[in-house]
């Protein structure tokens, strides 16, 4: 379990590092600037937490929205921990709100994740 979690959470920064640098690069040669990619950026970071949900559901094979809970809650104790720690500052309001929909949408990849995989079937 703790091994499908660590996979999740694994392919979140993967996916978090490949699109930071796509879009780093797209802003460094074209006319384009943060405020036009802000929506850009907020989809994708809920397909990768998606995505992370989805790998460790369908690792696991069972239990699907405990897995995808616990990645999108380690994600979120790993992003907080940089934040408070390395910047000083805690989460605002909006901010707890973003990371509360980042565990569910965590946890619907996790189910998802799971009956794709062909996770164990209840008798």
């Amino acid at each position: 379990m703790g091994t499908a979690i660590l996979y999740g959470v694994s392919s979140i920064f993967i996916l978090a590092i490949v699109s930071s640098l796509i879009f780093s690069i797209l802003l460094r040669f074209s006319s384009l600037n943060e405020s036009s990619l802000k929506y850009v950026v907020m989809a994708i970071s809920f397909l990768s937490i998606f995505m992370g949900g989805f790998i460790s559901g369908g690792k696991g094979k069972k239990q699907g929205w405990l897995l995808g809970g616990g990645t999108g809650l380690l994600y979120t104790s790993i992003v907080f921990l940089f934040q408070y720690l390395g910047h000083d500052h805690l989460f605002s309001l909006k901010e707890w709100i973003y990371y509360a929909c980042f565990i569910l949408t965590s946890m619907m990849g996790g189910i998802l994740g799971v009956n794709v995989s062909g996770g164990k079937k209840a008798p």
